[in-house]
Parts: C-alpha cells; structure tokens; sequence
C-alpha cells in the first residue's frame, strides 16, 4: 500500500482516508462509494505547475478531463491554476457549467462532432486539436460562419511507443489518432491547414501511451518532435509557437508498480523539460509554449472505491470469491484489459493477510470480476472492502449495466466530505424512457 499522510492506517488498525475513517464514510454515505482525497489532488497539481514554471517557464499543465469528469474537480483545477483538456461535447458543457475559464481548454478527439465542433466555438475553447483533413475543413466553415479565427494545433505520431514499463521507436502508422511524421502524413497535413483562412496553427500535439513508468520514453518523444519541428523551420520557413506532449504518466496500483510520494512525480515534469530545453538550444528552436496533460497521475491515486462483502464463495480446490455490492458497472478496467489493484480490508489493516480471495460483482457476467489472488485477511458479509488507486478511469467509465446505480463521489479533506457526485437513484434510471 502506497501510504501518505492523508491515506493511512491509523491506531485502532483502519484505514483513514482525508482524516476520515473508511467505516465513518460507509456508515454515513453507504457502499459502493467512490471517495476522493481533495488534499492529494491539489498536491499534484501544485507540483506538476511549480515544476513546470521552475523548470520550463512559460507553458501550462492541463488536466486529462477522461480520468475523472465532474464540476467538483474543475473547480478544485481552477483554484490550483491549470487549464484542462476535454475530448467529447459533454466534458466541454461540464467544465462550462462549472464556470472554469474556456480559454485554458484544449478540446481533442479523433472525430468530433459538427455539433460538438459549434459548441467549442460558442464557448470560446483555447485550443482545438486537428485529426483529420475534414475536420480542419469543417471547422474552417464553422469559423467563417462565426465570424472567429480559432486557434488550432494538429494532432501528429511521432514514431514511438510507449507502454508501461518499456518503449520503443517505431514506424507503425497503424494508430486511429495522429498523422505520422516517419511516412510524411504529419507534413501534409501542417501544408493544408496552414492555409486555412479561418484557422490559426499554433503547433503540433503528440500522446504516446498511457500508464507509462520508461522516463526516457519521453525524452525520445521529446526529441522526434523537435526534429520534425527543426525540419519544418528549414526546410518551409515554418515556426511554430505551441509544442503539446499529452501526458501518460504511470502510477502505483499494486506491488509491481514503483510507489512515488507526490514530490516524486516532478520526475515525469523534469526529464521532459530538460529534454525540451536541451533540444531547443541544440537545434536552434524558437521556445515554445509547452502544455503538458496529465490526468491519471493528478486523480488515480487519490481514489478509492468503498464495498460491503455480501456472499462468500468456497470452492474446494480451485478458489474463495468474494462477492461485492459493487461491480463492473462502476469499475469495468478488469472486465476490459485486466488492470490490477490493490485490495484491502479497512477494518482489519493489522490483521495478517492468509487468505486469498477473488473479487467477483453483482452483475449476470462470468468475467465481473474486480481483482483476483487478493491477500486479505479472513472475510465475513458484511466487512468492508476498499480497491485502492480508483480515481481515474472508474467514475468517468462507469455505466447502469444490469440497471445498478452509478455510485456516488464523495470528496474527503481535513477531516470534512462532502458529495461531489451525489447518489443517483432508480427514479433516475427511467427518467427518459417512453
């Protein structure tokens, strides 16, 4: 268990977690219950802007809305001062309504909408992110009809890989998203919307993994794209005023993850800015305004998600299942591409943990599971189970599969929660069925 000050065990042997006991939460709020540490998200987004201004200067973290998309958190990004980027119409309307400035928005997507399209120029984004020559010509019509000239930046593949714990250099062009650089898409593309009217090409966007721990990945993402921007510079006379180089920073989950204290993940911030400046000063570059969007890395581990243990599952020989009230419809990573977790008992943190359970849900599928060969201690109905590292990717993914209602989200700091998402109830469910 990666341990912090506002994610502990205390005296009596619980897990406390914003200074709030996990029981207290459960009684007060019931299970399943997404819970989120405020004070640790606020921490991230301090040390990833300091750095960034320390190490860089001028540039802007912007906060991955998929990892987790609600009013709550915009507000808590605006009080911190970073922007945030959106990928659908409806995180675009979110942050809107909940009043966070539009022109620190870089709205992304590989097939955005024409309604979607209208709605970031009705609400004034900062930046939209090209992937596809359609969509600057959509978007240049759209510009012209409003009157505006849109800031713009072009999705490009830079020709690397990377993955969790390892990266490579490659010429795959097989990716929905970007225009490859290695096969001369990337030029192309920069050539045709340059001369778009009604579109202004500040730079060039690149995102090359998710959950990513290999630095160096970075370092060489950095360097592809400096040279594609050298090349451009010489040979076209084209200079750029924006460089965008996504986020993906890996996390702890579990025991084969390295655990990081908040202070550690400047690391990611460090080796891509020194990279940038050491590029720019060796390839005589014009410095760009560098926007970096980190989002698991601000949320993930600032998560965890509360269940009551009903049924105990015994097969002899083969494996004990713990059945929980929650499930794939609130947490479908497992069920999707096997992500792990860590599983504990918030009531029993100092009880040894020799027993191995599987983590099953409530919904009709043979693959609801949650998290599997779990060492915990003895588990009776009625315990409480706690899944570590769920603030990213489990309320942003969740559905009503089976009807279940989409847990609430309830924000913990010094002590005090409060609900960010409140309950949804069945009321809910049919409000729009005829």
């Amino acid at each position: 268990m990666n341990q912090r000050t506002t994610l502990k065990i205390n005296d009596n042997g619980q897990l406390e977690i914003g200074g709030i006991t996990c029981e207290k939460l459960a009684h007060d709020y019931g299970t399943p219950l997404y819970v989120m540490d405020q004070a640790y998200i606020e921490d991230m987004c301090s040390i990833f802007r300091d750095t960034l201004k320390q190490e860089y200067g001028d540039g802007i973290i912007a906060y991955a809305s998929k990892a987790f998309c609600c009013k709550s958190i915009y507000k808590i990004i605006n009080k911190m001062n970073i922007g945030a980027d959106a990928v659908s119409g409806g995180e675009l309307y979110t942050v809107y309504k909940a009043g966070f400035p539009m022109s620190k928005i870089i709205f992304h997507g590989n097939n955005k909408t024409y309604s979607e399209l209208k709605l970031a120029l009705e609400l004034d984004v900062g930046y939209i992110v090209i992937d596809a020559y359609s969509e600057a010509d959509q978007l240049d019509e759209l510009c012209s009809k409003f009157g505006k000239k849109q800031k713009v930046l072009i999705r490009v593949n830079p020709g690397v890989e990377a993955h969790t714990h390892h990266f490579i250099q490659t010429a795959k062009i097989d990716s929905k998203f970007g225009f490859s650089i290695i096969s001369g898409e990337a030029e192309s593309i920069v050539n045709y919307v340059k001369n778009k009217p009604n579109l202004s090409l500040e730079g060039l966007h690149c995102h090359i993994g998710s959950q990513i721990f290999e630095e160096k990945s970075f370092s060489l993402a950095v360097e592809k794209m400096t040279d594609f921007y050298q090349k451009l510079k010489e040979h076209f006379n084209i200079e750029f005023n924006v460089l965008n180089l996504g986020g993906g920073f890996g996390i702890w989950y579990s025991d084969g993850d390295k655990a990081k204290t908040c202070d550690e993940y400047a690391s990611y911030i460090k080796i891509i800015t020194k990279s940038l400046n050491d590029c720019i000063q060796k390839k005589g570059l014009k410095k760009p305004f560098l926007i970096l969007e980190p989002g698991r890395s601000i949320v993930g581990e600032a998560g965890i998600t509360l269940y009551t243990a009903g049924r105990i599952k015994r097969i002899d020989g083969v494996k004990d299942y713990i059945a929980i009230d929650g499930g794939m419809f609130e947490n479908p990573r497992f069920a999707l591409y096997q992500a792990k977790y860590t599983v504990v008992a918030p009531n029993k943190m100092n009880l040894p943990n020799d027993k191995i359970y599987s983590i099953a849900g409530k919904c009709c599928e043979s693959g609801d599971i949650i998290a599997e060969n779990c060492n915990l201690p003895e588990i009776n109905e009625g315990d409480l189970i706690a899944v570590l590292s769920t603030g990213a990717y489990n309320y942003s993914m969740a559905s009503n599969y089976n009807r279940n209602l989409i847990p609430p989200v309830i924000m913990v700091k010094n002590g005090q929660a409060n609900y960010a998402v409140k309950p949804q109830s069945y009321e809910d469910l049919i409000r729009n069925d005829i």
